[in-house]
């Protein structure tokens, strides 16, 4: 299904604000929809396509607005731990974050429905930008660490920027989770990042990959277990449920064959980004439209592939994976509830 004409008007007429305020409300709207276990993977795979033409345009025609997406002044779209930075200096009396790294905004309708289920309030759901490259290190970065393990066993310190709070980072079933913060019941406030799905996300077969990963996502995000962790961090705290970035589903992208596949083998290899060194600009290809662009961030310069391909590479390229420039890669929920 292309883009309409108002939509297309509502992409181009605008500021680059008003074109992300879109994008991120169209998005958000298509990903949170209800959902059921019994139809899951089909439906998620039908959402992941409706998305896909945005990124379509995004790539094809709106490639500049990825230069806006990374400051938040000129495409007003919110880095994640600026939110959470912000958010942890309002005057809650105790307050807690879970990351579940890699969660992007396909698994949102689990939040939501059994949020709802289960009794609690929902104060704030939205979606933020992953830091770019989206992938771990650079978020774990942007809250003052150098990479998620130094959170373990609250070895966070004073180093991140989200204090006072105990911390951990680790990759245990949801039970033990909560008999960790049940045991540490002095802790007035929690930083916890788990390493689901992320952990997940590398281990799938090719072309089965996204299917696979949202009927974990059902059954983890429906359990009982993970709900009884999630209502031991909200008991007492203000909680916020979010990722450091999301993922692609690339089993799912065309291959790009040709000179432009040669390019981003070369280039990427098996991966999405690659690190700009020195003051020369990596070499962005010849092609109009472009397939990778050259963004700066806190975490330097990279060249990221942009939008939806795949090309061969040693060992095949991988069904899941992140750092690269497609909405459900760079955005990540970010829901606020209390119980």
């Amino acid at each position: 299904m292309a883009l309409d004409a108002g939509t297309l008007q509502r992409l181009t007429q605008g500021s680059a604000a008003d074109a992300w305020r879109f994008i991120i409300e169209r998005t958000l709207d298509i990903a949170s929809r209800p959902l059921a276990a019994g139809n899951a993977p089909g439906e998620v795979i039908k959402r992941d396509r409706e998305i896909g033409m945005l990124d379509h345009f995004l790539s094809s025609t709106g490639w500049d607005l990825w230069q806006a997406f990374g400051q938040t002044e000129i495409s007003g779209v919110e880095r994640t731990s600026a939110r959470l930075a912000r958010w942890w200096a309002e005057p809650y009396s105790a307050k807690a974050v879970l990351v579940l790294d890699g969660l992007s905004l396909r698994e949102l309708p689990w939040l939501l429905q059994g949020a709802k289920e289960r009794g609690f309030t929902l104060h704030e759901v939205c979606a933020c930008a992953s830091e770019l490259p989206g992938e771990t290190n650079p978020f774990a970065q942007a809250l003052g660490v150098t990479s998620r393990s130094q959170l373990q066993n609250n070895g966070g310190g004073l180093a991140h920027k989200l204090q006072p709070a105990q911390t951990e980072s680790i990759d245990l079933a949801w039970q033990d989770c909560a008999d960790l913060v049940g045991n540490a019941s002095g802790a007035k406030n929690w930083v916890f990042w788990h390493h689901w799905p992320d952990a997940k996300l590398h281990h799938y077969g090719a072309g089965q990959g996204l299917e696979l990963l949202t009927q974990d996502a059902a059954q983890q995000l429906s359990s009982d277990d993970f709900w009884a962790f999630v209502e031991c961090l909200a008991t007492g705290r203000r909680l916020v449920i979010t990722s450091d970035h999301g993922y692609a589903a690339t089993g799912y992208f065309p291959d790009a064959d040709g000179e432009v596949g040669q390019f981003l083998k070369k280039t990427f290899a098996s991966g999405r980004s690659a690190k700009v060194t020195g003051l020369t600009q990596r070499d962005c290809g010849p092609f109009v439209p472009p397939v990778a662009l050259q963004l700066n961030s806190p975490h330097g310069a990279h060249l990221l592939a942009l939008g939806r391909r795949k090309w061969r590479s040693q060992g095949g390229y991988p069904t899941l994976t992140h750092g690269g420039l497609s909405l459900l890669e760079v955005l990540s929920p970010f829901v606020e509830l209390t119980k």
